[in-house]
């Protein structure tokens, strides 16, 4: 199984990096926020997995609401002139540090 996902990884990094996809700097912002509220919900769903309370419907839709409420204050922000899309990078930095903590502390303890 670890297998199959580590060549699938792989797979994906070398497409990746063979395909250059460049984003406009006008949505850099936008994307790098999405980046963010991704990465918060893999590592919460992974952190509800082994805690045995995964949900996919509570993953699915905190991972669509947090990605879509992310990227409403950047664009409110540019709007209004100010800088909202930071409050994002800093709420959701600490809840991916928070998350990994949780889970090494839980692979610590299993191992």
């Amino acid at each position: 199984m670890w297998l199959v996902v580590l060549f699938s990884l792989l797979i994906g990094l070398v497409i990746g990096l063979k395909m250059p996809f460049l984003i406009p700097l006008l949505y850099a912002k936008y994307m790098s926020i999405a980046v963010l509220a991704a990465l918060d919900s893999v590592f919460g769903g992974i952190r509800g997995y082994m805690e045995d309370g995964f949900d996919n419907i509570v993953f699915i839709s905190g991972f669509i609401v947090n990605t879509l409420l992310a990227a409403g204050l950047a664009y409110l922000g540019d709007r209004l002139g100010v800088e909202l899309y930071m409050a994002a990078v800093v709420v959701f930095g600490v809840r991916i540090f928070q998350n990994l903590g949780i889970i090494r502390r839980y692979l610590l303890k299993k191992y």
